[in-house]
Parts: C-alpha cells; structure tokens; sequence
C-alpha cells in the first residue's frame, strides 16, 4: 500500500541545515500489535480533519455505506477535483458541519498492514484550545499541520507548546496545501526551518516535515514525487508506521485505589488500573501516604487469578496483612516510591475563562485522590518569543508554571516519568468548573520552595566549595542571618542559612 522508502530518506538537505527523519527500518515480519496513539493539531483551516479524512480514504478505513454517504453529504460542496469532502469524516457535530470548522475531538481508527492507528482530530480554534489538550493528552505523536501559504501562527505555537507540556517527543511537521503554493520548495524548506527552531526550544529533536496535499492524497499514503521530485523523504503513513510508543513502565508498580472490595470477611481486595511498572505475587509494596508496608499474595482479576500484572492491567490485589487502604491511596513498589510532599512545581494550561487566580484554593483531582490545594502562579509563557515571563494569575488559554500547595501529603510522579501520576485537573469549588489540566514537573524544596519566614536550610558540602560560597556577594550581604558550623578535617562544612536560591 506505501511505497517503500528510499536509501537517502534518513537525512534531507533544507536551507544549509539537515532536517532528521526517522531511520527507516526493513520492513517487520509481523504486525506491531500495540497501535499508535496520534493526533492532529494546527491553526484552523490549516486542513487537520481533511489530513484524517484523507488517511482513512486511502487505508481503505472507510466502508461502502459511509463513502455512499460521504459522496450525498458531499454534493453541491465538490471541489474543482470533484473530490468528496474528506472532513465530513470527522466532523459529526451538526456545528462543525454548519461552520467547517472542528469543535470536539474526533477519535477515529485505521490500520494498514504493518500497523493499527487510534486518531484525535483536534480543534483549531482559539477557544477550544482545551479539547485539543484533553485529545495531546493520551497521544503518543502529533501531527502539525500548516498551511504552506500562511506559516506557523500563534495558535500553532500554542498546540506545539502543549504537546510538548503534555510529554509528546515525536512530532510530523505537515507542510499542507503545498500544491496552491506550486510546490515551492524554499517555501517548505523556510516553515521547516523556522519549525526546527520552535521545537528546539522545547526540548523537542524528533521531527519530520513532509510537504502533503492533504486534499490531493500526495505524500499522505501514497508518495507525490509526480508533482514534487525534490523531495525523497517518506511518506506520512510510512513515518506513523515507524513511530515508537510510549512506555508506561518508566517508574515502578503504581496502584491508585479506586475501590476496597470486602465482599466476605475471608477476603478484602484493593481495585484499581494500574498505572505503572509491574507486580507479581510475592512483591513487597508500600501503601502511601501512610508508609505501612505489606507483601502481594494474590492477583485477581474479573474471571482468574493472575501470575502479574503490568500497566493498563484492571486488578485487585490482595495483600499478606490487614493495613488500613482507602479510595484515593497509592501502592506502589517499595523499591521504586513517587514523590511525597506537600508543596510541588506544576505547569498547566488555564481552561476557563476566569483563569487561575493568585492564592485561591481549588480542588485538585488526581487519579481517584481528590485535594484541596492553593495555587501560586509564577510565570507565563509568551507563544510569540517563547519565553517566560512573571506573572500574578492565568487568564483562559494560558500556559504557566505554578506552586502547588496542599494542606496533606500529596503523592506524585513527574509527568515526564509517568502520565497518570503526574497528571491532575483543578477544579473550581465555588462552580465544580474544571478550570485547568496541569503536570507535575518536580517537588518544590525546601532551597526552592514556598518559604516561611522562620525557613531554614541545611547545607553540607567540601569546605573548599563551602568557602568560595561564604565569599559570594550574596552571602556576605546575608551573613548576619546564616550560622557556620565546622567539623573535623576531612568531613564537610556545614552551612545553615536561609538565603532564597
């Protein structure tokens, strides 16, 4: 169905810089059975439902009476083609149908020979920049369309930006609509480039921009060498084909308890999906946050008893001990634990338009665990220069680093680690409004964390290093509230000071 790739697809020569592509790897003996969890995001009218449409037309994902009723939905809409309205694939809504426009996110699924693929069409609009996050969320690669006539817009810098917040390392740079451009090469070459530089910036290396004609079909599934002969990179479904999933085994076992089944006094279970990492009857655990610490004995699930169980894994487990386990509790491995605390940095997206307000106390929703907790914003990122600048509170739609405050111990993995328990809601008490989807990035210190006036911090370090800090402008300034305490030669200095980073 795809044509194969050709030798020199590894690397591709743009305006003095080499824009990587995916190595390109014989083709597997078997299907990969674990599908591809993509979506597509861009500024609007930049083609994103059109791409989709156009993917399931050609992998043959669409059956006789949908293409029938494509081609009804379709008349009097013809393009000068004569081509079917590719979007109405996707656009359910009867508003999206009205407006041409895409307003919640459409999951769809095709698969070709090698592969099966789950889908997210994700709005353009400004507005609903949170259904675009709510469908970045569970993705493994994004897709980003843009329009070659037009470039990168501030909204497609805002879709990048929260992909990448939201752990997506894999991105496809969709240069569409190049053939009302006529197939300009220094035009792809140019939105490329200035891509290259945005997804540095994030942190993000692997790229892979391809000219399409999302309405044509060319370079989707089959190749458009025919109207593009300069460029020899892969096709977009060859590129998919070759994505890598995410892991859900970055951490240990991870267990949020949705449920304590009793329903005998011979057995007590504790339900849930596992979030993480793996366990296996004779695993030691810990049960946070009370610490008590229990042995594994026995796996169940609906219909047998399990030998393990990995992440994704809906089980109860029995434990060798009665310990005290509540909805919104963790068992986790006791030799791989998440971060345990009560203050945690945070970078999240604002959902409402009342925004995130300094200080005020939400309800932070984690898995089953549900927290007050009292938000601090501290920056916002500009979409324009990409940088981060200070900032007092969120309005609708923005991106912004916080400090997290909870009035009991909260129980997390960084995002980066772990998606399910790094991730959190907030929830307005005053409207039960989810106003922000957020992740965890590090536990604040106490070096770097929400101070008291009475905080105080202890250093231990070689007394060379703690001398050169003692001789620091900023020290000296203080050094009336810092305490110096020597040990024996050969033991480090101890240094006690609350001086703020």
């Amino acid at each position: 169905m795809t044509a194969p790739a050709t030798a020199n697809a590894v690397e591709h020569v743009a305006a003095g810089e080499v824009l990587a592509f995916p190595a390109q790897e014989p083709a597997r003996a078997t299907r990969d059975s674990r599908p591809l969890r993509l979506i597509t995001c861009g500024s609007v009218d930049d083609g994103k439902s059109t791409l989709i449409g156009r993917l399931l037309w050609d992998t043959k994902a669409v059956k006789e009476d949908q293409a029938a009723t494509l081609q009804r939905d379709s008349s009097g809409k013809q393009n000068d083609l004569g081509l079917p309205d590719f979007a109405l694939l996707l656009d359910g809504l009867q508003a999206e149908r009205e407006q041409g426009i895409t307003i919640d996110v459409a999951y769809r699924y095709f698969s070709t020979d090698k592969r099966s693929f789950i889908v997210a069409d994700t709005p353009g609009h400004e507005q609903y920049t949170r259904n675009m996050a709510t469908g970045a969320s569970t993705a493994d690669l994004a897709v980003l369309l843009v329009d070659a006539r037009v470039g990168l817009l501030e909204q497609t810098r805002r879709h990048a930006t929260i992909a990448t917040l939201m752990g997506i390392k894999q991105f496809v740079l969709a240069v569409n609509k190049i053939d009302l451009t006529d197939y300009d090469r220094a035009r792809f070459e140019e939105i490329s480039h200035e891509f290259r530089e945005l997804a540095l910036s994030l942190g993000v290396r692997q790229v892979t921009a391809i000219p399409v004609s999302a309405l044509k079909g060319e370079n989707v599934v089959y190749d458009g060498s025919a109207s593009m002969p300069w460029y020899d990179g892969p096709t977009l479904i060859e590129v998919l084909e070759l994505a890598t999933t995410r892991s859900a085994q970055t951490v240990g076992f991870r267990l949020p308890v949705q449920r304590v089944s009793r329903p005998g006094e011979s057995f007590r279970g504790y339900q849930g999906t596992v979030a993480g990492g793996s366990v296996k009857p004779g695993d030691s655990v810990v049960i946070l946050p009370s610490g008590m610490v229990a042995n594994v004995t026995k796996i169940v699930t609906f219909d047998l008893v399990r030998n393990a169980a990995v992440a994704g894994d809906a089980i109860t487990l029995v434990l060798d001990r009665q310990v005290d386990v509540s909805r919104g509790d963790m068992i986790v491995a006791i030799d791989s634990q998440p971060l345990t605390g009560l203050s945690f940095d945070a970078q999240l997206v604002a959902l409402q338009a009342e925004g995130i307000q300094p200080g005020k106390r939400y309800w932070l929703k984690s898995g089953s665990r549900r927290q007050r907790v009292q938000v601090q914003p501290a920056s916002q990122l500009d979409l324009k220069t990409g940088k981060w600048n200070q900032a007092d509170q969120l309005p609708m739609n923005a991106i912004g680093k916080v400090h997290l405050a909870f009035d009991e111990q909260a129980i997390f993995d960084t995002y980066e680690q772990n998606r399910t328990t790094g991730a959190f809601i907030l929830i307005d008490p005053d409207t039960n409004n989810t106003v922000a989807g957020g992740m965890i990035t590090a536990k604040r210190s106490a070096l770097g964390g929400i101070h008291t006036e009475d905080a105080r911090v202890i250093l231990s370090l070689p007394a060379d290093l703690a001398d050169k800090l003692m001789a620091t402008e900023l020290f000296a300034g203080r050094r009336e509230e810092a305490e110096v305490r020597r040990v024996s030669a050969g033991k480090a200095i101890e240094i006690i000071d609350d001086i703020d980073g």
